[in-house]
């Protein structure tokens, strides 16, 4: 039974028209993907919240210097004692960084220690729209400056310049390393799964279609329509594209293998996989969709902007596997399954394999399975315990040490820990006296300069003598803002530190408030799919439960393994919204075959043939989305490998424990009651099933 899209879809003659569609798609979109990481903004201000205090003095801020200037600071020591020929070297090195960018304003410095083994040299430069990407350059150039000649004089560039031009270097080449990496993983996976030398490459060939018009249309939105894209959310589409792409490939092959057992006409076998499996991966797809346009109730400007690229990539991930494979199938015939083509009316054993021996060891205890397997989570889950998600410092942020890294450390070692990221007042003119006052009285501030006035506003600056990225930084802050407010009406304080305090304090809203949000989209989705209420608030409970043990878990090995100092302020919200939205389509698939052998046999042989018939194309389907999230611990940002290592661990306890042993066992012991207040709550078992199904169904 097929139904009349399905046959338009692969019909003998329209299955070319697909494909064409497709190709024209490609070039006529496609085409700009590669453009897709210029029109990136990875500045302050496209992070940033957008009404915070932190973000109205970026906007104020422009009147005294361009809001596209890095400062660059340049920091030398000799422990021995700076000679006179290092002096002369670093005065003419001041004049020599004056001469390769743009600047705004003048170059300060050189500025010698107290303790005469160090000097800095502050540098602003007006980098343009583009500067976190151009940053890498010019600082380039700097420390190629600084290092030349003076043997045994130590030199490094730091400052917001410095530290931009690392991150930059350190995404360089990111979309290639992701797309490879993730590419890999998926051919190694589909290897072992299809056992076919063939069959792989169309899964593949289809995620890498989706993954460039996705990327096409993302750079036009980007370009014309004012969406935020950045360097996390470019990295992250990559991965999802092709992890959840080759999830909906891998159901609707199952489903097609099956089908060309029981048809001649490998056009109508496509027809019929497509009806048949076609609702279930739209319905995931689609609750995907919804969990990730939840993340535009954010506050924080780059938490927001993934929402709309992840869905915009999901929807055409989703589009390209239920028509450009199912084309790709049916044009190459079942050779494509060599050495294992399906034959007509050959037998299909997965029902006798592992899941199927699983769930009959679980029907002896269900109760007592579902009891342990939920005290291991939550045991996993103590592991919250050592999470710190209060943000990374810059040093934090890196693998390794690099080079504005070290010289973060060595100016503070010899100069006000701050230097080089000052506290900034904007202050209406009348004022700027009372804000200059209460910016010096307050504590680990020092240096206060200004005030500054232009049109009406006067700037004020201090210097941290606390490191900018810490906690007594941000708790300065907070008692500055006070003082300032109290005192200059009107005022306002910003600078590197207040910007990292708003990020950090709208990540945690943005946290509590998405995560309930999508719980009860979720709830929602599975109550209509399933119409029912008892079994979507069982699946929910598990969810949460699966969420906690797998952040549980990341927080052990991020402090006891890896020793990382923490993780990022978005992180708990980025992995919940990853594990969550994309962890539901095993929900579906499991659950909507359940609902259907239930409808047949009884809650009992439903659940236990659900199972049996789902677990195999789950685990896979898990296994490659595990894969692909796993390539971000490649990469030197320790944001993005403790979100791969999170997501990869949480779709492994998903798919293996969770959805095949603790929802099944809940579902045996359940009983019939899952599905109140449906009809199927009064189903009882048969006796005997005489006809259970033969194969893999996607629901």
């Amino acid at each position: 039974m097929s139904n009349p899209v399905s046959r338009l879809i692969v019909g003998r003659r329209t299955k070319f028209l697909v494909l064409l569609f497709w190709v024209v798609a490609v070039l006529a979109v496609g085409s700009f993907a590669g453009k897709l990481s210029g029109a990136e903004h990875n500045d302050a201000k496209s992070w940033l919240p957008g009404s915070v205090e932190s973000t109205r003095m970026l906007d104020r801020l422009s009147a005294f210097q361009s809001p596209n200037t890095l400062r660059a600071v340049v920091v030398y020591e000799r422990v021995s004692g700076l000679t006179a020929q290092d002096k002369a070297k670093i005065a003419a090195d001041a004049k020599k960084f004056a001469t390769i960018g743009p600047l705004d304003g003048q170059v300060l410095g050189p500025v010698f220690s107290s303790d005469g083994q160090a000097a800095e040299v502050d540098v602003p430069y007006n980098l343009g729209k583009n500067g976190w990407s151009r940053a890498a350059d010019v600082v380039g150039k700097m420390r190629a400056i600084a290092a030349d000649g003076a043997p045994g004089l130590v030199t490094h560039v730091t400052g917001p310049a410095g530290v931009a031009a690392d991150s930059s270097n350190a995404f360089k080449g990111i979309d290639g390393t992701l797309l490879f990496a993730a590419m890999a993983v998926v051919v190694i996976i589909l290897l072992i799964t299809y056992r076919s030398p063939f069959l792989w490459f169309l899964p593949v060939a289809s995620a890498a279609v989706a993954l460039g018009v996705a990327q096409g249309v993302i750079y036009l939105l980007a370009a014309h329509a004012g969406l935020t894209v950045n360097a996390q959310s470019a990295g992250i589409l990559t991965v999802l594209v092709f992890g959840a792409g080759t999830d909906y490939a891998l159901l609707l092959v199952a489903r097609y293998r099956e089908e060309l057992r029981r048809h001649a006409d490998r056009h109508e076998a496509m027809a019929v996989a497509l009806h048949r499996a076609g609702p279930a991966i739209i319905a995931s797809g689609s609750t995907v969709i919804l969990g990730m346009l939840c993340l535009m109730f954010a506050e924080t400007n780059s938490t927001r902007g993934l929402g709309p690229v992840a869905a915009i990539g999901i929807v055409v991930g989703l589009a390209s596997m239920l028509t450009l494979l199912p084309a790709l199938l049916v044009i190459c015939g079942r050779w494509v399954f060599w050495p294992n083509r399906p034959a007509l009316d050959s037998v299909e054993p997965t029902t006798s394999g592992v899941w199927a021996r699983v769930g009959q060891r679980i029907a002896h205890h269900p109760r007592r399975v579902w009891v342990v397997t939920a005290l291991i989570l939550a045991g996993c889950a103590v592991g919250l315990t050592s999470l710190q998600a209060s943000g990374l410092t810059d040093a934090g942020s890196f693998r390794g040490h690099p080079d504005s890294i070290r010289g973060e450390q060595l100016l503070a070692q010899h100069f006000p820990a701050g230097a080089g990221t000052p506290v900034q007042i904007i202050a209406p003119a009348a004022v700027a006296e009372q804000a200059k006052e209460a910016l010096a009285s307050t504590t680990n501030i020092v240096g206060v300069v200004g005030p500054i006035v232009r049109n009406g506003h006067a700037l004020i600056q201090g210097t941290l003598t606390v490191a900018p990225d810490s906690q007594a930084a941000y708790d300065t802050i907070d008692r500055a803002r006070a003082a300032v407010h109290a005192a200059a009406p009107g005022a306002l304080v910003g600078g590197g530190s207040a910007i990292n305090l708003d990020v950090i304090r709208a990540a945690r809203h943005d946290r509590n408030l998405i995560i309930p949000i999508i719980l009860l989209v979720v709830l929602i989705v599975l109550s209509l799919l399933l119409r029912a209420i008892v079994a979507p608030l069982m699946l929910i409970a598990t969810v949460v439960l699966s969420f906690a043990a797998a952040l549980g878990l990341s927080g052990v090995f991020f402090t006891h393994v890896f020793h990382f100092e923490g993780a990022d302020t978005a992180f708990p919200l980025f992995v919940f919204v990853f594990l969550v939205a994309l962890g539901i389509d095993y929900n579906i698939f499991l659950m909507t075959r359940v609902r259907e052998e239930t409808t047949r046999f009884g809650p009992h042989v439903g659940a236990l043939t659900g199972l049996a018939a789902t677990g195999g194309v789950i685990t896979s389907a898990g296994l490659v989305l595990a894969g692909t999230f796993a390539v971000l611990g490649t990469l030197p940002i320790i944001g993005f490998a403790e979100i791969g290592f999170a997501v990869a661990v949480g779709v492994l306890l998903d798919t293996i424990v969770v959805r095949s042993v603790l929802v099944t066992a809940l579902n045996l012991d359940i009983g019939r009651h899952n599905w109140w207040p449906s009809g199927l709550a009064d189903k009882r078992d048969v006796a005997e099933a005489t006809d259970p199904p033969l194969a893999v169904e996607a629901g």
